[in-house]
C-alpha cells in the first residue's frame, strides 16, 4: 500500500555469488529452465554511501532537551539525589530514575544549564548515599542487598518503599549504567571528580550478578525477602540487554559468556516480518532504546546479529518504523492514529475498565506497557510521546515530524513545565472515576505525570542524535567494553586501532546480507535526507 511519496526499491537476490556464476556460464552453456534463485526486497538506501549531513532539529527539540533536563534538577531530592518515579504525584524515589538523572547532569553541563561544580556536587550526593545506604537481607530498613538495590525506595530516608518492593536486577542495571557513565565523564584531576570515579568503581564491583544466577546462566530478576527469588529469568529480546553487557563486565562478580548464549537463545521466536520490517520484536519500544541510551550499537555484531546480516542499531529502526506503520493502518481504528500520531510503550493510562468503543467491548489499563510487533502486543489507544522522541537516533525522519505534530495538535493541554506529559488518548471519553490524570473536553484523557524513565530517554537520545554525547563518554568504560567483548560483539568500535575490520561471515549468502544490512545501518545512522519509511510496500 502507500504511503506518500514512494521510494524506489532494490530486488538483491540472496544468493549473489551464484547468481554471477550462472551469468558466467550462459554464454558457454545453452540456456535450460532453472528455479530462480530466492530474493530479499531491500530498500535502495541501504546502498548508498551514507550522508554527512543529518535532518537539523527545528528549535523545539532544545525547548524539550532543556525542560526535560529541569524535570531531573528540579525534583531530585539534593539532600541524597534520589530521584522521583514520577512528578508531580511523588510517592517514591525509583534506582532507575536516578540512573537517568545522573547521566542528565553531564547534559546540563555541556549545554551550559548548570556549573561543573553544581553537577559534581549533586553527583557526589547521590553516590555517597547508595554507598553509604544500609544494605542486608532485612525486610525494613534496608536500601539494597548484594550490591543490588530495591526498585522504589523512600525520597527522604533512602529505605526499601514497601514490602511490595522487590529487588531489583533491571533497574539496578539502570542505575549503574548512570554511576558508571559519571565514572567515565568526570576525568579530571579534581580531588571531587577522582572521589566520583573511585565511588562508581566501588558500587559496580559489589554487585553480586552470580548471585541471582538461581537457574544459571541467566540472570533472575530479583528478590524478595519474604519469599526468596522471583521465577522468572531475564530471557530475550527486551531491555535486560545492558544487564548481561554490565554482569559479563564485572571484574569482581562476573558471569560466564554461556549468559549471554543463553539470553539470546530464545530470540529466534521473535525473528520475523511486521508491518513490512524484518526484525528482532519486542512490541513497546523501550526495549528498543534503554539499552541503547548509553551503548552505540552501529555497526557492532553478537553472533546472532552476524547471522542476520544487521545491527541492533538497525533492528531499532526497524522496530521504529514497524510501529508508526501500524499506527498508520491503525486495526483497532482508535482516534488520531496516523504517520505522526504514534508511539507505544510503558507509560501511564486513564484506567483498568472495559468500555465500549466503536460498538466493541475494548479494554483500557492504568500504568502499562503498550506495544506493537509479532507477539505480546496491547493498544488501548494510548501514546506515550516519549516513544517516538526517544527513537529520533534511529528514524529522525519520522520522529521530527511527530515530535511536531503532538506538540501542534495537543501542546495546550500535553506540554508544560517539563516537557511533554507522560501519555495521552484521544479515544478514552468515559465519565468514570479515572486512577490518574484528567479528561480533556473533545480531546480525551490526559496523564497529570511525568514519568523519569520516559524523560531520561528522551533527554538522552537527544543529546546523542546533536553530537553522540552520551555514546561517546560511555566508549571510553572499559567494564562496558569488556561486557560487550564477553557477549561476542565484535567490528565498529570495538575493533582495536591499528586493526582491520573483522571480516563478514564465510557463507556467501550470510556475507551478502550482512553487507547489505550493515550499509542500510550505517546510512541510518547518518540521517540520510531520503526517507525511507515512505515508501511502497511490496504487494
Amino acid at each position: 500500500m502507500n504511503r506518500g511519496n514512494t521510494s524506489r526499491w532494490l530486488i538483491v537476490p540472496f544468493m549473489l555469488g551464484a547468481l554471477l556464476l550462472a551469468s558466467c556460464k550462459q554464454a558457454e552453456e545453452p540456456k535450460v529452465a532453472e528455479k530462480k534463485a530466492p530474493v530479499k526486497v531491500i530498500l535502495i538506501e541501504a546502498q548508498i554511501p551514507p550522508k554527512p549531513v543529518k535532518p537539523p532539529l527545528p528549535p523545539l527539540f532544545s525547548d524539550i532537551e532543556r525542560r526535560t533536563f529541569q524535570f531531573f534538577w528540579d525534583t531530585t531530592n539534593e539532600l541524597n539525589g534520589l530521584a522521583p518515579d514520577r512528578f508531580p504525584s511523588r510517592p517514591f524515589a525509583s534506582i532507575a530514575s536516578v540512573g537517568f538523572a545522573l547521566t542528565a547532569y553531564p547534559i546540563g553541563i555541556e549545554n551550559g544549564w548548570v556549573s561543573r561544580n553544581q553537577a559534581i556536587d549533586r553527583t557526589l550526593t547521590t553516590l555517597k548515599f547508595f554507598r553509604d545506604a544500609p544494605m542486608g537481607p532485612q525486610r525494613t530498613g534496608r536500601a539494597g542487598y548484594k550490591g543490588f538495590y530495591y526498585h522504589f525506595l523512600d525520597m527522604q530516608q533512602g529505605n526499601r518503599y514497601d514490602s511490595w518492593v522487590e529487588l531489583s536486577s533491571v533497574d539496578t542495571a539502570l542505575l549503574m549504567m548512570g554511576v558508571l557513565f559519571t565514572q567515565s565523564y568526570y576525568d579530571g584531576d579534581d580531588p571531587r571528580e577522582k572521589e566520583i570515579r573511585q565511588i562508581a568503581d566501588t558500587l559496580y564491583k559489589r554487585v553480586d550478578w552470580r548471585w541471582l544466577q538461581q537457574r544459571a546462566p541467566l540472570i533472575s530478576m530479583g528478590w524478595f525477602p519474604e519469599s526468596g527469588f522471583i521465577d522468572h529469568d531475564w530471557m530475550g529480546y527486551n531491555e535486560a540487554m545492558m544487564l548481561y553487557i554490565l554482569a559479563l563486565g564485572s571484574p569482581t562478580h562476573g558471569v560466564d559468556p554461556e549468559a549471554w548464549t543463553s539470553w539470546t537463545r530464545t530470540y529466534n521466536n521473535d525473528w520475523g516480518v511486521y508491518q513490512g520490517q524484518e526484525y528482532l520484536s519486542f512490541g513497546p519500544l523501550f526495549g528498543h532504546q534503554y539499552s541503547h541510551v548509553w551503548i552505540d550499537f552501529r555497526d557492532i555484531q553478537d553472533q546472532y546479529m552476524r547471522e542476520r546480516g544487521i545491527d541492533y542499531f538497525l533492528n531499532s529502526r526497524r522496530a521504529t518504523l514497524a510501529q508508526r506503520d501500524y499506527a498508520i493502518d491503525n486495526p483497532m481504528k482508535w482516534k488520531d492514529y496516523g504517520e505522526n500520531v504514534w508511539g507505544l510503550t510503558a507509560g501511564d493510562g486513564p484506567q483498568n475498565t472495559s468500555q465500549e468503543y466503536r460498538g466493541e467491548q475494548r479494554q483500557f489499563r492504568h500504568y502499562s506497557s503498550r506495544g506493537a510487533g509479532l507477539r505480546e502486543n496491547f493498544d488501548d489507544g494510548t501514546i506515550v510521546p516519549s516513544a517516538a522522541i526517544s527513537s529520533i537516533v534511529f528514524a529522525p525522519e519520522v520522529v521530527i515530524p511527530a515530535t511536531e505534530e503532538m506538540h501542534k495538535r495537543y501542546g495546550d493541554f500535553l506540554y508544560s513545565s517539563y516537557g511533554f506529559l507522560d501519555s495521552f488518548n484521544p479515544s478514552f471519553n468515559y465519565d468514570i472515576p479515572l486512577k490518574t490524570g484528567r479528561m480533556v473536553p473533545d480531546r480525551g484523557w490526559v496523564a497529570s505525570d511525568y514519568i523519569a524513565i520516559d524523560q531520561g530517554p528522551i533527554l538522552a537520545m537527544i543529546a546523542n542524535y546533536q553530537n553522540e554525547f552520551v555514546w561517546t563518554v560511555m566508549k571510553k568504560n572499559p567494564y562496558i567494553r569488556a561486557g560487550l567483548e564477553r557477549a561476542g560483539f565484535t567490528g565498529g568500535w570495538l575493533t582495536p586501532e591499528g586493526e582491520p575490520q573483522p571480516l563478514p561471515q564465510k557463507d556467501e549468502q550470510k556475507a551478502a546480507a550482512r553487507s547489505l544490512g550493515m550499509a542500510e545501518s550505517r546510512a541510518a545512522a547518518a540521517q540520510a535526507q531520503q526517507d525511507p519509511s515512505q515508501r511502497q510496500k511490496p504487494e
